[in-house]
């Protein structure tokens, strides 16, 4: 149970679609402002410029697909002048050699952020950030790979998993267990489960069924397929049969735990 004489965590749900953003969501960023800790770097990591409350940034990549990383870019405009001394950029070491070499190519973005360091992510590490204990784990069946996070301060925790393919019995299930809040994708609303799995991707019902049998505290729902503009596709009400502490994110949404 978390500590109640502890002080809130404040999570900040500033991307919550993939793939491209639309006129209502942006693509993958989550942010805790008190720690510094940037979960993805999508399209809606501008977001950040007036929440930043510490003078480094961790950023922490699930993997190196565009709708993930192509924020990177932006932080050159973003982080002017707001007392970022130094940006430390978390991933698989694939993944970080991808994004230096080819997102940061001088065809494609002349410029290097010369205080950032990228850090490959090490087997069974974990990192702790302004005391948050954040531990990766590897996600299955998405194209390149994935890895999730789980995020531990004061008996409190979040888990963060985007860009995989959910089941009741998920080779994650136990890194998620217990979890306060797990922050999961659903790409595709039931009846898309071939696309869901050729893509590597999740459907609504599995997820709801792991969300039960991790027995996490809420599940809030992210990642949603950009041209499905409508919650309404998803189906909630019946999924919400099988975990009812579910709800749908929303660009803004700040979570507090």
């Amino acid at each position: 149970m978390p500590n109640s004489d502890a002080i809130p965590w404040k999570i900040h749900l500033l991307g919550t679609t993939g793939y491209h953003p639309n006129e209502n969501r942006q693509t993958s960023c989550t942010f805790l402002p008190a720690s510094g800790i940037l979960l993805d770097a999508g399209t809606a990591i501008f977001r950040i410029r007036d929440l930043i409350q510490t003078d480094t940034l961790d950023i922490f990549l699930t993997h190196a697909h565009l709708d993930h990383v192509v924020g990177l870019t932006f932080l050159l405009d973003v982080l002017h002048e707001r007392g970022v001394e130094q940006i430390r950029i978390h991933g698989e070491a694939d993944k970080l050699e991808a994004v230096q070499t080819h997102l940061f190519s001088e065809l494609l973005f002349p410029v290097r952020l010369e205080n950032a360091i990228f850090l490959p992510l090490q087997a069974g590490q974990s990192i702790d950030c302004q005391g948050v204990k954040v531990e990766p784990f590897a996600l299955p069946n998405h194209p390149g790979g994935s890895v999730g996070y789980r995020l531990t301060k004061d008996e409190r925790s979040l888990a963060y998993v985007t860009d995989t393919t959910a089941s009741a019995d998920a080779s994650y299930l136990e890194k998620i267990r217990g979890a306060d809040v797990l922050v999961h994708e659903c790409n595709f609303a039931d009846g898309f489960e071939e696309l869901a799995d050729r893509t590597g991707h999740s459907t609504l019902t599995p997820v709801a069924e792991l969300a039960r049998q991790a027995e996490v505290g809420r599940l809030v729902l992210t990642h949603f397929n950009s041209l499905a503009d409508s919650p309404a596709p998803l189906g909630l009400s019946t999924a919400k049969t099988i975990f009812p502490e579910m709800e749908l994110g929303q660009d803004g949404m700040v979570l507090t735990l």
